[in-house]
């Protein structure tokens, strides 16, 4: 067995599975606040990606730039959340799941022909923050890119677990998540809670969508592969548990990559089938995920 390949595999692999890791969990906190998936995910955070674009297109492409960028990309990705569930979603949000799975689709559309008619359907190139040349262990060749992509991503997602487990505001989501009548009883404002949910999904959304735009070329259709190996990670990891996210959406990331380098000569073309081949074997076989619990009621 060859090791450097075998290394070089698995890195590759964490570098997608954190970008799929940080959309799974998007769309957990998403299913956690409105219990719905949020088929829009993967176009809000292309919005986050071109508005980081147009930061960068004014400002240049320094380092100081970047992070420029990714901060302002991340707050208005944060209002944006915030304001389509307190906009939209809550006047539905006592319809029927049909209802409001529908409306998601059509933030999907809009977003993405909006994105097409803002900035066109052509693909942009997206500055990288870091240096171009690779980095060399042994035999493994390593990118500054997806050491970038590792790391940042890694970062934000210990900053939501942080602030969902140790802050009171985290108490909070957590509360209005699981139990809005309780919540409501204790003085927490439950409408208010859920639109922090949804803002704190799209800003995890948009660090995803601005690290995997240099990789994936800048388009108003560049996530729309990337959100159905979310969507795998978190049927996999469990859409009630946010860690079980991170998990699921690593493991896709390996089976992708592995799938690809050994399974040849069809593994690069059937990753999209893998992703529903796991979608479909996990909901067979555990619907709740891995880390996912099953739902207990009252006769």
């Amino acid at each position: 067995m060859d090791v450097s390949k075998f290394v070089q595999t698995a890195v590759d692999g964490l570098a997608n599975g954190a970008i799929y890791a940080s959309l799974a969990l998007a769309l957990v906190l998403v299913h956690r606040a409105t219990h719905i998936p949020n088929f829009a995910q993967g176009e809000m955070a292309m919005i986050s990606a071109f508005i980081a674009w147009e930061v960068q297109e004014r400002y240049g492409h320094a380092v100081g730039a970047w992070l420029t960028a990714l901060a302002v990309s991340m707050l208005l990705s944060f209002f944006l959340g915030f304001f389509i569930e307190r906009g939209i979603i809550r006047w539905v949000e006592n319809s029927s799941p049909l209802t409001l799975l529908i409306i998601t689709l059509g933030l999907l559309a809009i977003m993405t022909n909006g994105a097409g008619w803002e900035w066109s359907f052509l693909p942009k190139r997206s500055q990288s923050p870091f240096p171009t040349e690779p980095v060399t262990v042994g035999d493994v060749v390593l990118s500054w890119q997806t050491i970038g992509i590792v790391l940042v991503l890694i970062l934000v997602m210990l900053l939501v677990f942080g602030l969902l487990k140790y802050t009171k505001l985290g108490l909070g989501l957590r509360g209005a998540a699981g139990n809005p009548p309780s919540a409501k009883l204790v003085g927490i404002n439950v409408g208010f809670m859920l639109g922090v949910g949804w803002g704190l999904a799209a800003l995890v959304g948009a660090t995803a969508g601005v690290m995997a735009a240099p990789k994936l070329g800048l388009q108003p259709n560049m996530m729309a592969p990337v959100i159905l190996f979310a969507f795998a990670g978190a049927v996999l990891g469990g859409f009630d548990s946010p860690p079980g996210a991170v998990v699921g959406g690593l493991l896709v990331g390996l089976l992708q990559s592995f799938a690809a380098t050994y399974w040849v000569p069809h593994g690069n073309q059937l990753s999209l089938v893998l992703a529903f081949a796991i979608i479909l074997i996990v909901l067979l076989v555990k619907p709740n995920g891995i880390f996912g619990k099953a739902e207990v009621s009252r006769v």
